[in-house]
């Protein structure tokens, strides 16, 4: 799967800073951290798994190739969940297992060293290496949907984010699609 994002990423995205941009993705735990801590994905490399089946997702049901940039797409699928990069730590619990004896298993948690936001996160950290256009950035931004906490608040922004950029509602549309209908829902921490 590794070898597949990088090759979508260096043929598809040509921008100046992408590479110091995939660099910095590579130092970080991106390929082997989980998705979540038990939502889908909860495992070794759940999070690379993710990416690719959200840019799987939105390739095969919402792309036009003649309305859409192909950059755009992938660069928002890949990246949209950028900001669990460096966000989870495995501890461990307390469990029954098969047999009902008590066992100490890992788990995945998270630990949020920049506690800025999800989407808000991942713009940010993207645009330390390379510029985003308005629509990226909104996309990438909205990608939760009604998951996201501003829009779980009544804010009136995500509905003007849909209106006015479809790759926002393309982006958030594959991100459910692959997180609900693709993904295991187990856990699975590395030791």
């Amino acid at each position: 799967m590794k070898e597949r994002f990088l090759k979508l990423f260096r043929e598809q995205i040509h921008r100046r800073g992408a590479d110091k941009l995939l660099e910095w993705v590579e130092s970080t735990d991106f390929f082997v951290a989980p998705a979540s801590t038990r939502f889908h994905a909860a495992y070794a490399g759940g999070l690379l798994e993710h990416s690719l089946n959200v840019y799987d997702v939105l390739m095969q049901k919402h792309y036009d190739a003649q309305a859409d940039d192909l950059e755009s797409c992938t660069i928002v699928t890949l990246l949209h969940d950028i900001c669990k990069a460096g966000f989870y730590t495995t501890e461990y619990r307390n469990r029954k297992n098969d047999r009902g004896e008590w066992e100490r298993v890992p788990v995945y948690a998270i630990d949020d060293k920049f506690p800025y936001g999800h989407g808000e996160k991942s713009v940010f950290l993207i645009e330390r290496f390379m510029r985003l256009k308005n629509e990226e950035a909104v996309a990438i931004r909205w990608h939760m949907g009604g998951f996201d906490d501003s829009a779980r608040v009544g804010s009136f922004t995500i509905a003007h984010a849909y209106e006015k950029y479809p790759l926002a509602v393309k982006l958030h549309l594959s991100d459910l699609e692959a997180t609900y209908l693709h993904e295991q829902r187990k856990e699975e921490a590395s030791e």
